[in-house]
């Protein structure tokens, strides 16, 4: 690299790291608390990251801000991607991380949420929690001395969100101006999604079957920082409503953990919504696909997951590079 390209660098990580800097010793709980300046800067530091720590000419030699760091990641749900992105991630930049199941740490069962948060906070230098309910996130981040990262609850699902649109940043070199479409269950992912997308100045466009939408105070939200933007948000039953014109189209589960004793209910409200090169012919001629996996056969066909258009496991291996963004800017250090 020449000396330019070396100071361009610097530049570029300073700029970033700035953006940043009023993340540090702050808690993760959704887009919702996030400026779009820091939205921003944590894409941008993941795709540093990212462009650092998978070229095996710099791997080797990269910094380990997080030398010395540990975080304790609690799983009340199962994970493959989540664990293995935010364990790994940890690890290379330094630190280490120790997973606790509901084998090992049940929230508020054996000892109050309260002693377990701050017999935690002690041992570690962050808290990644995966849970069911939204409130054991946010009372675990209000009692911990350390910052907390929702790495899923029923409500939020914002390191998701982030590795996304990273993805669809990487595609079209730009957020600004495109337009997301989503097609399924108004769930925790496409909570982040709408809270995202005026932050980022892009539209968003809903297709949920009735009873399925996304919680109104999302949607109240969402409405108020896309006027502010001005960017569109559709709300609507009809997917090729929804992927009209979409640069963007994602789905996700429609059963997810806790839920399998409605499937059979939900496959029969789903019906229409699976995604297919038929539905996707309204899209943008340039639209890409999206599905935080894991994925069923009934949400999308193969032709369409396994088709050209589609970008899962891009999308997939981007929740590592975000969740170190997120690392490196709760602790301050990168």
């Amino acid at each position: 690299m020449s000396p330019s390209a070396t100071n361009s660098t610097v530049n570029c990580n300073s700029s970033v790291n700035a953006q940043l800097a009023s993340l540090r010793g702050q808690s993760f709980m959704s887009t919702a608390q996030l400026t779009p300046g820091e939205l921003t800067g944590l894409l941008a530091k993941a795709q540093e990251f990212k462009a650092t720590y998978s070229d095996p000419a710099t791997k080797a030699t990269a910094p380990k801000p997080l030398t010395n760091e540990i975080c304790s990641m609690i799983f009340q749900k199962r994970s493959t991607r989540t664990r293995i992105s935010s364990e790994v991630g940890m690890h290379l930049l330094g630190g280490k991380a120790l997973f606790l199941s509901s084998d090992d740490i049940q929230l508020g069962v054996n000892e109050t949420l309260k002693d377990t948060a701050l017999v935690l906070s002690r041992f570690n230098s962050i808290i990644l929690a995966r849970v069911y309910g939204h409130k054991d996130i946010e009372e675990l981040s209000s009692l911990a001395t350390v910052p907390v990262i929702n790495a899923l609850s029923d409500k939020f699902h914002p390191l998701q969100m982030l590795a996304d649109y990273l993805t669809v940043k990487e595609h079209f070199g730009k957020l600004e101006g495109l337009t997301f479409a989503w097609v399924g269950d108004g769930n925790n992912v496409l909570h982040d999604y709408m809270l995202a997308a005026p932050k980022v100045g892009a539209n968003i466009q809903i297709a949920t079957p009735v009873g399925y939408e996304p919680d109104q105070d999302v949607v109240e939200e969402t409405m108020r920082l896309a006027k502010i933007a001005g960017t569109k948000v559709v709300m609507t039953t009809d997917p090729i409503e929804a992927v009209k014109g979409a640069n963007v189209v994602a789905t996700d589960t429609w059963i997810s953990m806790g839920q399998e004793e409605e499937s059979k209910k939900r496959l029969r409200d789903f019906a229409g919504y699976q995604v297919t090169n038929k539905m996707l012919e309204n899209a943008a001629d340039d639209h890409i696909f999206l599905h935080c996996l894991p994925r069923h056969h009934d949400e999308v066909d193969d032709e369409v997951f396994y088709g050209d258009r589609s970008v899962v496991f891009d999308e997939a291996e981007n929740r590592m590079w975000t969740v170190m963004a997120v690392y490196a800017s709760l602790l301050g250090k990168f």
